[in-house]
Parts: structure tokens; sequence; C-alpha cells
């Protein structure tokens, strides 16, 4: 029952670092042109955060992206010590990146953390595969969906407004940031609490297997209390900021305008929303980075800091193996020490 206990809180202190890890990827671009200050713009992005709940649950009416989560590693091989070493290693990865100032994504530090810890715990045949491969193939194709979403945003909008007088229209593109960072925050809270909810929720079916009084026989029995709090926990990250990766996101990759902006945030939000509809959970830096990309290149190529964008690459292909690897270290060690017997 401790044991238990710690997961979730651990869980949900994972959440609250994803909110101030990710948060640069729903402000970065509004903090950048100046629509919104900073303390204004986490405000913004963490409330619609927050009502990203309400949509996935009284629009939507299920939480798929928590459902595939929950289900990287095979059920009859989940145990609580897996769950624990799993976001153990997510919350070290994370903190570690934060600390580099790069945007690497939390949604995969949690899946290589959980799928890392089973392979210690139970080997290799624990792993769903064919999950696994799905979500690694996202860490290539979110980007580039990003990209190529942006860019024909990017040139749909320059196309409309090319009669349009320069200076009006930027008081215009200025306001229109405010919806597209909603509509981009709303996203961001759809896909990366449900990564929180689906650890959680794998907790509690371990914990009906064990007999514990709080356990649930299926995802469909999630209760209310864990998207409700998952929700209002990956906000109140947001709010605590994040701004090491906001300078990365928001000038490192290109010079924006308040028009690529509302591009990059529009193309962005889109490209979760379609994830969403899929229950794949991908990760918002990628996607917003490819968006971003996409409106610098649509300038020109030369626009985006291809060495930039180089070492973000690397923080995303290394973030699923590091991650893995610093999950089989946590259990082999927390074993051997014996706490796991020790909070059962």
């Amino acid at each position: 029952m401790e044991l238990l206990i710690i997961v979730i809180v651990l869980a949900l202190v994972f959440d609250f670092i994803n909110g101030f890890h990710d948060a640069a990827n729903s402000i970065a671009a509004i903090v950048t042109t100046k629509v919104l200050t900073p303390f204004k713009a986490v405000l913004w992005a963490a409330f619609f955060n927050f009502f990203a709940f309400f949509i996935a649950k009284y629009i939507i009416g299920e939480f798929g992206v928590a459902n595939t989560v929950s289900k990287t590693v095979i059920s009859e091989f989940v145990t609580l010590p897996i769950i624990f070493s799993g976001v153990i290693a997510a919350i070290s990865w994370d903190l570690f990146t934060w600390w580099k100032g790069l945007p690497s994504s939390s949604s995969h530090t949690l899946i290589g953390g959980f799928a890392g810890a089973a392979i210690a715990g139970a080997g290799f045949g624990s792993i769903h595969i064919p999950v696994v491969i799905k979500i690694v193939s996202f860490i290539f194709l979110a980007p580039i969906i990003g990209m190529v979403m942006a860019m024909l945003v990017t040139t749909a909008i320059n196309y409309i407004c090319k009669k349009q007088n320069p200076h009006k229209m930027k008081w215009v593109f200025n306001k229109l940031q405010l919806l597209s960072a909603a509509m981009f925050s709303i996203g961001h809270g759809l896909n990366d609490a449900q990564k929180t909810m689906g650890i959680i929720g794998a907790a509690l079916l371990v914990a009906y297997s064990m007999g514990l009084e709080y356990g649930i026989s299926s995802m469909s029995d999630l209760p209310t209390w864990v998207p409700l709090t998952s929700h209002i926990v990956i906000g109140l990250g947001t709010m605590a900021g994040g701004w090491r990766i906001i300078k990365t996101m928001g000038a490192g990759i290109t010079k924006i305008t308040s028009l690529e902006g509302v591009a990059a945030e529009t193309a962005g939000a889109i490209t979760l929303y379609l994830m969403e509809a899929l229950r794949v959970p991908v990760s918002t830096t990628h996607t917003i980075s490819g968006a971003i990309m996409g409106v610098g290149a649509t300038k020109r190529l030369s626009a985006v800091r291809w060495g930039v964008t180089k070492k973000l690459m690397f923080a995303w292909i290394a973030t699923i193996p590091c991650s893995a690897l610093i999950a089989i270290g946590v259990y082999n060690f927390v074993k051997w020490i014996g706490i796991y017997e020790f909070v059962m």
C-alpha cells in the first residue's frame, strides 16, 4: 500500500515537472513576439492545460492516450516496483535536460523509463513491442507533420493577407496569437496529462490484482480524481515556468513574427489534435519544434538554425534509451538495497 501511494505521488511530481519543462512549447512563440509577458503567458497556458480536462471528459468522452501509455508494458508483467523505477528515471532525465536547456520529450522520457524498468524486472519479453514501435516512430513523424502543417498554414496566411496593410495585420495577428497559444495549450493538456494518467492507471490496475482497496479492474474504471488531478498539476507546473527552454524554443530555432507565431502554434495544435484522435502519445516538444522549423523554412531554408536543430534531434533520439538505462539502474539499485520489500 505504501509503494502505491509513493508511485502516485511520484507520478504527480513528474506531471508537475512535465508542466514546467514543456511550458516553453505553449508559450515560447507568444513570449518571443512580445504579445504577452512571460508571467501572463504561463497563466494563459496553464489555464488551457487545465481546461483540456473538460474537453477530454465531456466532449471527446475518453482518455485514449492514457490507455496507450499504460499498455507500453504487457499488463501481466507490470508491478509497482517497475512503475516506481520508471517514474524516478523519467523525473531524473527531465530535470537533467531542463538544467541543460534542452527541450526533450517528457512523453518519451516516461515511456523509456517504464520500458527500461520492465526489462530490468521481467526481461525484454515484458515489452509490448507494437505499442513501443508506434510511439518511437512518432519521434520522427511528429516534427515532420508539424513542419509540413506549419508550411501549409504559413503559405495560406501569407496568400490571404498579401494585399493587406502590414501594420494593421500585425495588430490582428498579435490578438490571434492568444487564440493559437490557447489551442496549443489545450493540445498539450490533452496529450501530456494523459501520460501521467496512464502511469497512475497502471499502478491502480496492479493494486487491483494485489487485492488492494483502491485498485481498478480496467482503465475504463479510472476514477475522476486521476484525470482531474493530472490536469490541475500539469497546469501548476506550467505556471512554474521553464525559462531555460523558452530561449531555445522561441528564438534559438528561427526568429519569428506574430504571424509566424500564429502559424506555428496553429499547426502544432492541429497535429496534437490529430494524435489525440489516433491515441498516439506524441511529444509536444517535437511537434512545436517542427512547426517552428516549418515557418522558418517557408521564408528560406537558411532562416532555420540547423545547428540548433541537430542538438534538438540528438536529445530527442537519446531520450528513450537514456531513460531506459537510468530506469534499469534504479530498479537494480533499489532492489539491491531492499526498499521494495520494505514498502510493499
